[in-house]
């Protein structure tokens, strides 16, 4: 498989999710000094100074569930 197979483009809206998320929580822990609303606010503004840079954000299909293999499970 190559490496950018089934690539596409991110949304606008999945890159500032993605950007909100990175500024409240470290990991899974939650930053006591991230606010939700200001984290949405400047991942929305990186977003459109992406866009207007001429940024491309690709995103890959989900992970697949691991399944057995042939053979095995029987």
């Amino acid at each position: 498989m190559s490496q950018d197979e089934g690539l596409r483009p991110a949304t606008a809206e999945e890159i500032a999710d993605s950007l909100a998320f990175a500024l409240r929580y470290e990991g899974r822990k939650r930053v006591a000094h991230a606010d939700d609303i200001m984290a949405r606010i400047t991942a929305d503004r990186l977003v459109r100074h992406l866009r207007g840079s001429g940024f491309v954000v690709m995103r890959a299909p989900p992970n697949r569930a691991p399944t057995d293999k042939p053979g095995e499970g029987e």
